[in-house]
C-alpha cells in the first residue's frame, strides 16, 4: 500500500532511515518512486489553481516524511513557500533545516500556533495509519488552515493494497465521509477536498456527490 511514515511509530513499529530506506526506496511497491509522487503533486497543483484562479503560492504538507514533494513542486513552481509537519523525529533531525520540516504528528496539528490559510494543504498516505480521535483532530486543525484544496489520501477496508500494512485501520469509505464531513470539507474527486466556504464557489457538479 502507498504509506506515507509519517507519524511516531507505535506497537514497536519505527519511522526511522530503516523504514524510509524499506518503504520508499527499495520497495518494488513503488511508493517513493519519483514520477509516482509527481503525478500526484501535479494533480495537487492543478486543483489548487484552478479552484484559487491563480498559481499556488503557499503549501502545508501534514505527515510529510522526509518531504519528496517539495522538490517537485519546487520545480513546477518556483519559490512557492512549503512546510513541512512530520511526527519521525528521524526524518525532522536529517532534513528539517533543509526543507523546512518540523516536528509534529497530525493529531498535533491544533497545537501548532499556524494562523494563515495555505493554497494546498497536503496529507499523503497518513490517514490510514491513524487512529479516529487523531483523524478527528487533525482535521478540524487541517480544515481552517486550507485556503485552496486540500489532498488527503487515504484507502479503505474496500481497496485492494499493497505495501505496509501493519497498522492500518479499518475503516470504511462511509466512515471517512463522516469524518470529512464533521470537519467541514467538501469532496471534489481523486482525493481533493475544499471547505464548505470554498466549495459555495464552485458549479454543482464541480463538487463530489456529498457536496
Amino acid at each position: 500500500m502507498t504509506a506515507r511514515a509519517g507519524r511516531r511509530a507505535t506497537g514497536g513499529k519505527r519511522y526511522d532511515r530503516a523504514y524510509f530506506d524499506r518503504w520508499y526506496r527499495r520497495s518494488r511497491v513503488g511508493v517513493g518512486e519519483r514520477e509516482f509522487v509527481a503525478r500526484k503533486v501535479r494533480l495537487a497543483v492543478a486543483a489548487a489553481e484552478f479552484v484559487l484562479a491563480r498559481r499556488i503560492r503557499t503549501v502545508l504538507d501534514v505527515g510529510c516524511g522526509e518531504a519528496p514533494w517539495r522538490a517537485i513542486l519546487s520545480r513546477l513552481r518556483p519559490g512557492v513557500s512549503y512546510l513541512g509537519f512530520d511526527s519521525s523525529e528521524y526524518a525532522v533531525a536529517r532534513f528539517g533545516r533543509r526543507r523546512n520540516i518540523r516536528l509534529a504528528s497530525l493529531g498535533e496539528m491544533g497545537r501548532q500556533g499556524l494562523r494563515r490559510r495555505f493554497d494546498l494543504v497536503v496529507c499523503a498516505d497518513v490517514l490510514h495509519y491513524v487512529r479516529t480521535p487523531e483523524v478527528r483532530a487533525g482535521l478540524a486543525a487541517i480544515a481552517p488552515l486550507t485556503g485552496g484544496v486540500a489532498f488527503l489520501e487515504a484507502f479503505t477496508n474496500a481497496d485492494e493494497t499493497d505495501g505496509d500494512e501493519v497498522g492500518v485501520q479499518d475503516r470504511s469509505s462511509a466512515a471517512y465521509r463522516r469524518l470529512f464531513a464533521g470537519a467541514g470539507l467538501v469532496p471534489i474527486g481523486l482525493h481533493l477536498y475544499v471547505t464548505r466556504r470554498t466549495a459555495k464557489t464552485l458549479v454543482a457538479l464541480e463538487r463530489g456527490a456529498a457536496g
